[in-house]
């Protein structure tokens, strides 16, 4: 422990750090980021945590408390996003009696309770931008308000947050203030995706996988090195959360538990299925909004789309030509066929109408409107079913619920 607080740091002083925490991996990435978690802990500077939804951000706050010298305060984990807008600013900073209609007592916010201590704001970036400007004031001052009340309050707290946002660009699209954010960013930690740590893949998977089988009483799962290689080489758009998830699923449906490629495919998603092939959306760079979800949600259907549609075509070319009526023909056309339908036939004219792509001009609905109906007409016919909703688009429930609030659903 004194070498560490010292700012030497072994590779035992790294392992026991990780046992610790539940940290697993070797990743030269992770280990700096423990490093500098630890070193940043002496002293009383904001921390911003960043990265993708299910790398971990939660363990380092942990760290960070643990070997500083508020290690004997309190610590408290506030989810910014799972807290509606209307009650926000009470969470954090309190009420007083009256305040609202609801405020029948007098209520401590976490940055009374939390005094002398470490509070978490984790999904920061969710926050609304009244609650931004109470947030800088405290982190400035030390000074907030209650709602409701007049009397300035002092406290001392160590604010670390972390966010899976792009804060550029919300900053950019004004969704979040320039200036908390550089306030927040004193030290940026980023935990680096699942992809990045290529060589923890299958020490995570086999922790889960012996963790599994045993609460479910199952044999042990093993992975040929053809299924080891695909699993290292996929997207792992959920990160560990995902990992975790589809180890969870193997230990309770596979039979056989000597897992094969084959055998691992059918629990990847299509775009992972390419190892490490991701669908990327030109219109990014063009706009600044990233429709890397809403893209995985369209090519599921627009791959299950093409599949019918084949499966109709074999079978209008199998029926001979007197069981075709002579009703009027609807002709199908899509993007993917250059073949026209006529007289029963399929002729193939793909080269007379080949077109510059570039200078085609898209005037139909947009990937965030199609991909909006798309998520309302599934929570309908999941009667409003959030988890199962989230398995049927492909996606995280977490980031479901993140688009239902930007839709508006």
């Amino acid at each position: 422990m004194h070498d560490i607080l010292s700012g030497i740091m072994t590779q035992q002083d790294l392992l026991s750090i990780k046992q610790r925490f539940g940290i697993i991996g070797q990743s030269p990435l992770l280990n700096r980021d423990i490093e500098v978690a630890v070193q940043v802990a002496r002293t009383d500077l904001s921390v911003l945590i960043t990265g993708e939804s299910g790398v971990g951000k939660e363990h380092f706050p942990k760290i960070i408390h643990a070997f500083s010298a508020r290690k004997h305060g309190p610590y408290f984990a506030v989810n910014c996003g799972a807290i509606p807008e209307g009650t926000i600013d009470s969470e954090l900073f309190g009420h007083e009696k009256g305040a609202f209609t609801d405020a029948k007592n007098e209520h401590k916010g976490y940055f009374e309770i939390a005094d002398g201590g470490t509070l978490f704001l984790d999904e920061v970036g969710e926050l609304p931008l009244q609650t931004q400007v109470r947030l800088l004031r405290v982190l400035e001052t030390g000074e907030y308000l209650r709602m409701g009340s007049s009397t300035v309050r002092k406290t001392n707290v160590r604010v670390v947050a972390a966010t899976n946002l792009n804060m550029r660009q919300a900053i950019d699209e004004g969704r979040f203030r320039e200036d908390l954010y550089y306030r927040l960013n004193t030290v940026e930690i980023r935990v680096p995706a699942l992809r990045e740590r290529k060589e923890d893949i299958p020490l995570l998977f086999r922790k889960f996988a012996v963790d599994f089988c045993n609460r479910y009483q199952m044999p042990p799962l093993s992975l040929s090195e053809e299924a080891t290689r695909l699993l290292q080489n996929s997207y792992w758009r959920g990160n560990i959360r995902q990992l975790k998830n589809l180890a969870e699923q193997m230990a309770v449906i596979e039979l056989d538990h000597q897992i094969s490629a084959d055998t691992l495919r059918k629990y990847l998603p299509k775009e992972e299925n390419q190892q490490g092939i991701v669908l990327r959306n030109p219109a990014q760079e063009a706009t600044g909004k990233d429709y890397s979800h809403e893209i995985g949600i369209l090519y599921n259907m627009v791959m299950q789309n093409r599949k019918e549609l084949q499966d109709l075509k074999n079978l209008l070319s199998s029926q001979p030509m007197h069981e075709i009526t002579s009703e009027p023909r609807t002709v199908i056309q899509t993007p993917a066929d250059s073949d026209e339908w006529e007289n029963g036939e399929v002729i193939d004219d793909s080269e007379e109408r080949k077109v510059n792509n570039e200078e085609e001009e898209w005037h139909g609905p947009s990937i965030e409107d199609t991909s909006r109906e798309l998520m309302r007409t599934t929570l309908e016919q999941c009667g409003g079913n959030r988890k199962m909703a989230a398995t049927r688009l492909g996606i995280s429930e977490r980031t479901l619920y993140r688009k239902i609030k930007e839709y508006g659903l």
